[in-house]
C-alpha cells in the first residue's frame, strides 16, 4: 500500500485528499469513513485501502477487487445541502471519476445510471454514496469508489461485464496518478456542487450517457419495470415513460431492451 506521504506527494488539491488514512486491509473504506465523519473528520478526508474484506457495492452487493491492483477509497464531503439535493451527489462523483480517467488514459468513459463508469461498454468503476442528515440538512456524505486499474482477471458472474484500465488500454497505470487526477477533478467540480448548483455536473453526466430515449428494463427488489428513459428528475431519479404513465426510479439494475 502506498503511504500517506506517497499519496500526498504531488497532490495539488486544497480540500480533497489533504487528510488521508491508509490501510493494507480493511473491512470497508465506506464504513471506516462514516465512523470518522461521525466523529468530526474534516471535509475531503480520504480512507484508502489495498484490500477490502467486506467491500460493498450497490444494493448490498459485495465489491470484488484484487489486492495491489486497484483503487479502493472513500472521501468525506460536507456540503450543506437540503435533503432533496443529495440525490444528485452520485452524478457529481461519477462525472469527476469519468473526467479523471479520461485525462489519465486518453479514452472515452461513459456514465451509466445510477452510478457506474464504463469503458468500451464494460464497468471499470463503481460508486457507493452514503449520507447522514441532521434536520433534513446533509451532515456529511461519503463517496466510495472502486476503480479497476491494473487487474487482469475477473471471475464469476462479473467476468463478462467488468474490466480495468489496463485491460482496455494495453498498459499498466500508476495508481497514484489515477488517485491524484480523481481528487483534482472532484475538487474542480465541487465549488458549484457545495452551494447546490449541479448544472455543470448534470450537463456533463448527460453528455456521457446513452440511456435517454432507449427502451430499458429496471429491476429492483424483484420488481421489473419497463419503459423509455426520458430524463432525470430534479432530485436525481430516472424518469421512465411506461404504458401506465411516468415513473421515477432511484436505484436498480438497468438492461437495454429491444423494441417490440
Amino acid at each position: 500500500m502506498y503511504s500517506k506521504e506517497e499519496l500526498q506527494n504531488g497532490l495539488t488539491t486544497f480540500i480533497f485528499g489533504k487528510k488521508i488514512f491508509t490501510y493494507d486491509s480493511i473491512d470497508s473504506t465506506n464504513t471506516c469513513a462514516k465512523t470518522l465523519a461521525s466523529a468530526g473528520a474534516e471535509e475531503g478526508a480520504v480512507v484508502i485501502a489495498e484490500y477490502q474484506t467486506a467491500g460493498r457495492g450497490r444494493l448490498g452487493r459485495t465489491w470484488q477487487a484484487e489486492s495491489g491492483s486497484n483503487l479502493l477509497f472513500s472521501t468525506i464531503i460536507r456540503p450543506k445541502l437540503e435533503i432533496n439535493k443529495t440525490g444528485l451527489l452520485p452524478f457529481f462523483a461519477a462525472v469527476g471519476a469519468a473526467q479523471a480517467l479520461e485525462v489519465v488514459t486518453g479514452e472515452h468513459f461513459e456514465c451509466k445510471w445510477p452510478n457506474d463508469i464504463l469503458i468500451n461498454g464494460k464497468k471499470c468503476c463503481g460508486i457507493l454514496l452514503e449520507s447522514s442528515f441532521q434536520n433534513n440538512v446533509l451532515d456529511y456524505a461519503v463517496i466510495g469508489m472502486g476503480v479497476n486499474v491494473n487487474q487482469k482477471v475477473f471471475d464469476g458472474e462479473i467476468k463478462d461485464r467488468a474490466t480495468s484500465l489496463s485491460r482496455e488500454c494495453g498498459k499498466e497505470f500508476d495508481r497514484r496518478d489515477v488517485f491524484h487526477q480523481i481528487m483534482t477533478s472532484l475538487e474542480l467540480l465541487y465549488s458549484e456542487v457545495k452551494i447546490g448548483n449541479f448544472t455543470i455536473t448534470l450537463n456533463e453526466w448527460k453528455s456521457r450517457t446513452t440511456i435517454f430515449g432507449k427502451q430499458i428494463t429496471i429491476t429492483q427488489a424483484g420488481e421489473r419495470l419497463q419503459g423509455h428513459a426520458v430524463t432525470l428528475s430534479a432530485d436525481g431519479g430516472l424518469v421512465l415513460e411506461t404504458p401506465a404513465g411516468h415513473r421515477v426510479c432511484y436505484a436498480g439494475d438497468v438492461i437495454f431492451t429491444k423494441e417490440s
